[in-house]
């Protein structure tokens, strides 16, 4: 097999004062040998100093801007090796490390890659590219680091090669998750997708949805922007705008896009919330220039800048506003503390890190503990003098705490679990094998076994989930002024599996709220009772606000759309923060209609009363005789008091049985009723009809039981059949906006129209009847009435029907009493009402001898006629003349009225139960 084999070349000092480097161990920033090698990859400076606008030969250029805060994560992994070498967890054998300054820059990081993946114990320092790595031993067996997902992208990438096992503190890009990209990498902090999902929860809560987001120009930037704006989108939170800074400082643009993001805030003025992905110094520069221009905002800072130190001391740092961070859950740091106070006891050798701290440490000792930081950043960017030992180990032991101020507890953390995931893999991967010998195991190996790794620290479990992720959580921070200093303190810690904010104290509930106070938003923010409304050249959260129809209602701020009631139950005016049930309304006896109707039922039945008590009264006179005498007249007036009695079911709370009950009373009693009627009418038409051919039709339909009967039977049947198919039942009419009325569904139309035409029927016939006796003797003759009567009848049901049918509400019941009442009185008043009126009023004219004399008078008029006719008919068939034809037809007329007369008289008083007079002997009338 071909193998091409590269020679790695020098590498630049990690010391700004150093010459550029000789040899490869030259780039090194720490190391300490060991069985097992890890690799290291950190930050410590800030950038590179490039010696020319652009670089002319492949070199790498001086690394300038000493990182106080990466410094102590060099120094965590470093204690975290020792920890575990002094421990019994890998017994026998000891770690070593190599540690490299990336400088913040991926082509520095790179180069120190293939160091990484050199060979081990070769003379010269080579990778070899192979076809199968398998069996490959390298320089290390493991990297931690690096901490900028964007170097981390790189250096993953050439370390796929190898499968050699990457472990980061605190790349988070989620991305990093992809295992078909980057199958070597874990890291021990949550991927950015949480970190942005929680800051969109923590918005979302605060009731902030007009935000900006501000992210440098790289691949963490770039994807943390992204995901963060799919998630705000979840919670209708919106982005005002975006910011993009360069990456790296390095980039002659990042001041002026510093100062135009800053006249982008400034303009506008209505997003007071900022999210923050950004470095520490791109921080440190926004803040600085933000703190001159008064700009006072919430700034959410992402874990790579909420624990910084060196930001919290800017001078007036408190002008800026709030800020509320995120970062990694913190553990145990008692025993870096203590490794910190010892620090000027630690040895410096190999270690270019700790001795560039010592001389910056000594170069700014004439300065005050809150300048140190800002004398040591600026030092670090000229060329340091060097200073006797005597005054290092001095200003070491006088400054013991300057550190541990600037030291951030989250990735010091991480790193801790990095360095403890790799040792407890590689105790699991020693039991069987003798790992004091470095060729005791390959890369690949350690990655398959630290995958699947499972370990404890402080009582916590720690493991990488299937993406290669360590879900510890976030903590919330705040930073707050206390003593004239800012102040980093924790407010909640943020729960990944349930997204929930763990609060454990009242103060922290109170610091919630005042956020809460704050407005961020591009409207006003819309009422109770109102909603949303949003045009298409709008931004989704600048809207109108708009307030809620009828029967809709919203009962919180910022509703999307109003809510819709149950409209059948429910209702809700215009502007509504919630629904109202419906009131049940329907004909209550307390209505002063229902009063009313009540009060005209109750004085039908009061006079059907007197009108029976009348007749009763007067049950021998010829004007009860002859109205078909008490028995019928009772009926009738029974049916009427059932009228009038089953209008009280029309009235108060429906119920079942009320809504059969009034229909079928009704139809019933007033069928009866007109069946009577219509028996009275045939029986006056036979009573004064003097045709024969008349008189014996009459004589054979004139059966008042069979005919009554039947009528009122075929009207049971027809309600019967209603009842068991149809029966009417109480309905609850929704159709009106705020009431629910209830009332009575008759169940079939069909069987509720035939009930009423049916009673319509009979109704004309009896009209038809009534209407050829209407020329009769008037006193006692009451077919008029009967046919008046009949008229109002139809008037008053041909006018309910289309009433009926377009009334809706409580007083539909109320329509139909009435009409029951005009029919029931019409009836009524012109069936009893004129005898009663000759009873009391014309008691002369209701004896024997005035109907006696009626009928004779009637009688003989009658009678004349009909002689005269049947004369003038006869001489006209027989062709007779005669010499006096009027004297020949007088006679014959007058002696045919004789005959018709005493026919006529006879007949009359006896259809009418009178008794013949005396006054007129019975042999007379019967020989006549």
């Amino acid at each position: 097999m071909a193998l091409l084999i590269i020679p790695i070349t020098c590498f630049g000092s990690t010391l700004v004062t150093s010459q550029p480097c000789q040899t490869p161990d030259d780039f090194v920033a720490a190391t300490s040998p060991g069985h097992i090698m890890i690799g290291g990859l950190f930050a410590i400076h800030e950038k590179m100093l490039p010696s020319e606008d652009y670089p002319r030969r492949p070199e790498i250029q001086k690394c300038v801007g000493f990182e106080i805060s990466i410094f102590l994560q060099t120094l965590a992994m470093i204690h975290s090796i020792e920890m575990i070498n002094n421990s019994t967890l890998l017994s026998g054998v000891k770690l070593g490390y190599e540690i490299y300054d990336t400088c913040t820059e991926v082509t520095v990081a790179m180069a120190a890659t293939l160091r990484f993946l050199s060979k081990r114990n070769c003379s010269r320092e080579i990778v070899e590219f192979k076809c199968d790595y398998s069996s490959y031993m390298p320089r290390v067996k493991a990297v931690i680091g690096a901490g900028y997902s964007e170097i981390t992208m790189a250096v993953s990438r050439m370390l796929n090669l190898q499968l050699m096992p990457q472990v980061s503190y605190e790349s988070t890009a989620e991305i990093l998750s992809d295992k078909i990209r980057f199958p070597s990498f874990l890291r021990t902090v949550p991927s950015d997708f949480y970190q942005t999902k929680a800051m969109a929860h923590l918005i979302q809560k605060s009731g902030w949805n007009w935000i900006g987001i501000i992210a440098t120009d790289d691949d963490y930037g770039r994807l943390a922007l992204n995901t963060f704006a799919v998630q705000t989108a979840a919670n209708n939170v919106c982005i005002a705008f975006k910011e993009v800074l360069p990456a790296f400082l390095s980039d002659d643009t990042i001041e002026i896009r510093i100062n135009e993001t800053l006249e982008k805030i400034i303009a506008e003025a209505q997003v007071n919330v900022i999210v923050v992905f950004l470095r520490q110094f791109h921080v440190f520069n926004l803040f600085t220039k933000a703190i001159e221009r008064n700009i006072n905002k919430i700034w959410i800072a992402s874990d790579n800048w909420s624990m910084a130190t060196k930001i919290t001391t800017i001078p007036n740092v408190k002008r800026i506003g709030k800020v509320v961070g995120f970062t990694f859950r913190r553990g145990n740091m008692s025993s870096f503390h203590s490794f910190l106070q010892n620090l000027h006891m630690f040895p410096r050798d190999n270690n270019k890190p700790l001795n560039e701290y010592a001389m910056l440490l000594s170069a700014c000792a004439h300065v005050k503990d809150s300048d140190l930081s800002q004398c040591i950043s600026s030092h670090s960017r000229g060329t340091l003098a060097y200073t006797a030992n005597k005054d290092i180990e001095r200003n070491f032991s006088l400054r013991n705490d300057f550190l541990w101020d600037y030291t951030e507890p989250g990735p010091v953390h991480s790193i801790q679990l990095a360095v403890l995931a790799l040792g407890y893999a590689i105790r699991d991967l020693c039991q069987a094998r003798d790992c004091q010998n470095p060729n005791a195991f390959q890369p690949w190996e350690l990655l398959d076994v630290l995958k699947n790794v499972t370990f404890t620290d402080e009582g916590n479990s720690f493991h990488f989930d299937a993406h290669g992720d360590m879900n510890t959580g976030y903590d919330v921070v705040l930073w707050k002024e206390i003593g004239g200093h800012m102040t980093i303190t924790k407010m909640a810690q943020y729960d990944l599996r349930n997204d929930v904010f763990i609060i454990t104290d009242q103060e922290t509930k109170n610091e919630f709220r005042n956020l809460k106070q704050i407005r961020s938003k591009c409207s006003k923010e819309c009422s109770p009772g109102q909603m949303k409304k949003t045009t298409r050249s709008q931004h989704i959260c600048c809207y109108e606000c708009v307030d809620c129809p009828e029967n809709h209602y919203s009962n919180q701020t910022d509703m999307d759309h109003c809510l819709l009631c149950n409209n059948e139950t429910h209702w809700a005016p215009v502007r509504s923060t919630r629904c109202f049930e419906k009131e049940v309304e329907y004909l209550n006896w307390n209505d002063s209609l229902a009063i009313l109707l009540l009060a005209l039922s109750l004085l039908g039945i009061i006079l059907v009363l007197a009108i029976g008590i009348i007749f009763t009264r007067n049950l021998n006179t010829p004007i009860v005789k002859s109205s078909g005498g008490l028995l019928v007249c009772y009926v009738i007036l029974l049916c009427h008091l059932l009228n009038f009695a089953s209008t009280g079911f029309f009235i108060g709370e429906p119920q079942d049985f009320t809504c059969k009950t009034r229909q079928t009373v009704f139809g019933v009693s007033f069928t009866l009723c007109i069946s009577c009627i219509l028996m009275k009418s045939l029986k006056i038409l036979l009573a004064f009809s003097f045709d024969p051919k008349l008189q014996n039709f009459l004589k054979c339909l004139y059966k008042p039981i069979p005919i009554i009967f039947t009528c009122t039977g075929i009207q049971v049947v027809i309600c019967t059949i209603w009842l068991i198919f149809a029966a009417p039942a109480v309905e609850e009419n929704v159709s009106l906006p705020r009431v629910i009325i209830l009332e009575c569904e008759e169940g079939s139309v069909l069987a509720f129209g035939t009930m009423l035409g049916y009673i319509a029927i009979l109704a004309f016939i009896c009209f038809i009847f009534a209407f050829k006796g209407r020329k009769l003797p008037e006193h006692y003759n009451e077919a008029k009435f009967i046919t008046f009567g009949m008229l109002i009848y139809f008037i008053a049901w041909i006018t309910f029907i289309p009433i009926y049918a377009t009334t809706f509400g409580i007083y539909l019941p109320a329509v139909e009493i009435i009409v029951i009442l005009i029919s029931n009185y019409g009836i009524l008043c012109c069936t009893f009402f004129p005898k009663c009126y000759i009873i009391l009023c014309k008691q002369e004219a209701n004896t024997k001898s005035a109907f006696l004399k009626m009928i004779y008078s009637y009688s003989s008029h009658t009678a004349s006629s009909l002689a005269i006719s049947h004369v003038s008919l006869d001489s006209t068939n027989s062709n007779i003349t005669t010499t006096n034809p009027s004297s020949s037809g007088k006679s014959a007329a007058w002696q045919e009225s004789k005959d018709l007369q005493a026919q006529a008289f006879a007949h009359i008083c006896r259809e009418n139960a009178i008794s013949v007079p005396k006054i007129l002997p019975r042999k007379r009338i019967s020989s006549i």
